[in-house]
């Protein structure tokens, strides 16, 4: 009995923080069975890695039993101890850096996993045809190495992007000619940035270095494109005097993103739901932002006007929110030359936008984060949002009959899962519009 204790001890382990992170996140899980995969896939990457120092000294063999094990060790601590002390009460500083830290080193995990599963296939294949145990090619040093080499470069880029990246703010300047823009709007500046994720900030000096940097940019308007919190309105706490900080002439627009609802969590009642959404009507009346639900505003310079329409949370896929009233926020607006439209998921602008609405020149979105972790250098811009994504950022255009229409696609000043980013950086935007001119 002695012999399977580790093992049994996994297991009851590994079900009981399954069955409590699912009561904990409803909406995420979906993510459990890769949660659970790369859990199991800790007994399979760490026979190899047993075999290869159990000839060591006592110091060697312990050092790496403890760092091989520390991730899972981690995340059975924290979820015993979230037993008695909810997950959502922790300070937001540990909770974001230990859960990206446990989060980081299974994902460097992946790849002796996957050198591991391709050196077992060349065993299996090679003992069928010489006849020799197939675990015998697994035992190669090379294949250790071969694994766990890029597996740590991995978890030093990625605790890089935790550190560094996460703050490395890069303005994105685009300039959008509209059709009908009234020659008094021409030259209007727009900076809009999106998914803030109050709950995976660290550091109030950074975002209040953002806040700056956005005014720095001499902006006309400001749109803010949703998902301000991660889990409730708490994760604003403290944040509410440097985001008032940001201003503009005609003012800063917001809407709501998917994590504004507070799906991502359960609550101890409906009554506590409620509640906290009318807390985030609160907030962006605290910061002094104009928050936008199905609704529009019209903004003049003397005698020109258009129109500013915000619209709730609608997503392509299911499992995001469709409260997002298109009809209902444009309503009104149907004589204005140009329409602006804040809408946080990019599938809504591709799905019906761009289908049923040609009159809405540029639909502002965020939601995607570029992915957090890709590619953005010497011409090359490429992320694994991508291939989940048709717009995940930056300019789409299409052209109907009655002229060009545009979405922009923000990359995120936030961070949400990880709180990091390699690649791709924070995005502040810089939207400058320009009166369309008629070439022969």
């Amino acid at each position: 009995m002695k012999k399977f204790f580790p093992a049994i001890l996994f297991i009851f382990l590994s079900v009981s923080m399954i069955l409590i992170f699912r009561s904990a996140f409803p909406k995420n899980s979906g993510f459990l069975m890769v949660f659970l995969f790369l859990v199991l896939a800790d007994i399979y990457v760490w026979d190899p890695v047993r075999n290869r120092i159990e000839k060591t000294n006592r110091v060697v063999r312990m050092a790496v039993t403890t760092l091989f094990w520390l991730p899972f060790a981690t995340m059975s601590g924290l979820t015993i101890y979230g037993l008695t002390t909810p997950f959502f009460s922790w300070g937001q500083p540990v909770r974001t850096m230990v859960t990206s830290l446990v989060l980081s080193a299974y994902l460097a995990k992946i790849f002796p996993l996957l050198v591991l599963l391709m050196a077992d296939f060349v065993g299996i294949v090679t003992s069928i045809r010489k006849r020799k145990p197939w675990f015998a090619f697994r035992k190669r040093a090379f294949v250790l190495y071969a694994g766990w080499v890029p597996g740590f470069i991995l978890f030093v880029i990625l605790l890089y992007g935790m550190f560094f990246g996460i703050y490395q703010f890069k303005v994105h300047e685009q300039t959008i000619s509209v059709k009908g823009l009234p020659a008094s709007f021409d030259g209007f500046r727009i900076v809009q940035f999106s998914d803030l994720h109050l709950g995976s900030w660290t550091s109030v000096d950074k975002l209040a270095e953002a806040v700056a940097l956005m005014g720095q940019l001499r902006p006309d308007v400001v749109f803010f494109t949703g998902d301000m919190f991660n889990y409730s309105t708490a994760d604003g706490k403290g944040f509410e005097p440097w985001l008032s900080r940001l201003k503009a002439p005609f003012g800063v627009y917001a809407i709501l993103g998917n994590h504004d609802y507070g799906d991502y969590r359960k609550w101890p009642s409906a009554e506590a739901k409620i509640k906290d959404q009318e807390a985030v009507k609160d907030f962006y009346k605290t910061i002094g932002w104009t928050l936008l639900l199905n609704d529009h505003r019209i903004i003049h310079i003397g005698s020109d006007s258009i129109a500013i329409i915000g619209v709730e949370n609608w997503g392509a896929v299911k499992r995001f929110q469709r409260t997002g009233d298109l009809k209902k926020a444009a309503q009104g607006t149907e004589n204005m030359t140009v329409q602006l439209l804040l809408s946080h998921d990019p599938t809504h602008w591709d799905s019906i936008v761009s289908k049923s609405y040609p009159e809405i020149d540029i639909t502002f979105s965020g939601h995607t984060h570029g992915g957090q972790v890709g590619i953005d250098f010497w011409g090359i811009h490429w992320a694994p949002a991508q291939w989940m994504l048709k717009q995940w950022c930056g300019l789409y255009k299409k052209t109907n009959p009655t002229g060009n229409q545009y979405l922009y696609v923000n990359q995120g000043l936030g961070s949400i899962g990880y709180a990091g980013r390699v690649g791709i950086k924070p995005e502040i935007t810089l939207i400058v519009l320009k009166t369309q001119t008629n070439t022969p």
